[in-house]
């Protein structure tokens, strides 16, 4: 699957979100998604993240996963390319349902091993020609790459949490630099979920049975991506922005419970996002999505709330991170006790090196 659909959107939104460099479209509706999460935080998130350089550093990361993609290197291919997408339909082979999901990624793969092993019948044939990165016996990890990283962010938030504390410039430089990383590159996965076409194997025109007609094209995604907006302009920035709340807790029934789980949140905004795949081949279908300005009013309505929900999907993910995100207590001890002077300068956890 090719990058995200709201490519030609994100130099509009210079004149609300802050200036932004120009760069090619095949990423600028990621940056978008990052900028807009980025104006609905509330003051209360650390001020760090709001300075020029963060938010251009933020909206820059928003394309490094795709970045990633254009490698040769199988290795990371086969490591990278699934995390872009999930097939929700194929999990009917497996007699597995969103709600049931393991959440974790290599359980959930071995589950996959081993409905295939059971029954290899079922399963469409894999030509090892066109599977070099050995892939296609996967449905895509999109649910776990987002809940994988979001628990990168949390982390990162707590140690930073205590280098503020207790550590000096450098620690706190450097564990602030890591922090951006992660806001960045969570954007990337968050921009994919609210893209429909990622959600599903028909992800190029229909692929199913396809009793409604809809398209065959294989240019389908790469209009969504890009085509359609750069024909028919761009939406309204400020009523993009005007629809967002400020960030809130994914649990804002129980804002002070500890939540260490946010698998459930993930995959139910990806199971919402993944029932727009027929009303967006429906627009198509219509005409609606042609790219003829009077026209294509209802598809510019339909990708202007995907990119809100990406936005705000986003922007509740980076404040709940950081709200749940606890003083790293190891790494508290070992910082107090070097200031103190009854500790080494050794700063690493042993728990990691007797795990294995």
């Amino acid at each position: 699957m090719s990058a995200f659909f709201f490519r030609a959107i994100g130099s509009a939104l210079i004149f609300f979100l802050g200036p932004a460099a120009g760069f090619a479209w095949d990423y600028e509706g990621h940056r978008l998604v990052n900028q807009l999460a980025l104006a609905m935080l509330p003051t209360n998130f650390p001020a760090f993240v709001q300075t020029p350089e963060a938010r251009e550093r933020i909206a820059f990361l928003s394309g490094e996963p795709d970045r990633w993609r254009n490698t040769s290197d199988l290795a990371l291919k086969h490591f990278n390319s699934p995390d872009h997408f999930v097939d929700l339909e194929d999990l009917a082979l497996y007699h597995m349902k969103p709600s049931t999901l393991s959440h974790f990624r290599y359980e959930f793969t071995a589950q996959l091993a081993v409905a295939r092993a059971a029954d290899p019948k079922i399963f469409p044939p894999i030509v090892a020609t066109n599977d070099l990165d050995r892939t296609r016996a996967l449905i895509g990890f999109l649910p776990w790459t987002i809940t994988e990283y979001y628990a990168k962010l949390k982390s990162a938030f707590s140690y930073l949490k205590t280098f503020e504390e207790a550590g000096n410039a450098e620690e706190i430089s450097n564990a602030r630099q890591n922090t951006i990383f992660f806001l960045g590159v969570l954007g990337h996965f968050v921009g994919d979920a609210a893209q429909p076409l990622h959600t599903t194997r028909n992800f190029n025109g229909w692929a199913d049975h396809n009793p409604r007609g809809y398209t065959t094209n294989h240019n389908f995604h790469a209009w969504i991506d890009g085509g359609y907006f750069q024909k028919t302009g761009l939406p309204d920035p400020a009523d993009l922005r005007s629809r967002l709340h400020p960030a809130q807790m994914l649990w804002p029934d129980d804002p002070k419970a500890h939540h260490d789980d946010v698998f459930p949140e993930v995959m139910r905004f990806i199971v919402e996002q993944h029932k727009q795949v027929q009303p967006l081949y429906q627009l198509e279908k219509e005409g609606k999505l042609s790219g003829e300005i009077w026209t294509s009013l209802p598809g510019r309505a339909f990708l202007g709330d995907q990119l809100v929900r990406a936005g705000q999907m986003l922007g509740d993910l980076w404040y709940s991170a950081w709200e749940q995100a606890p003083v790293d207590t190891y790494l508290r001890t070992q910082l107090l006790k070097r200031k103190s002077g009854n500790g080494s300068s050794s700063l690493f956890n042993p728990q990691s090196e007797v795990e294995h």
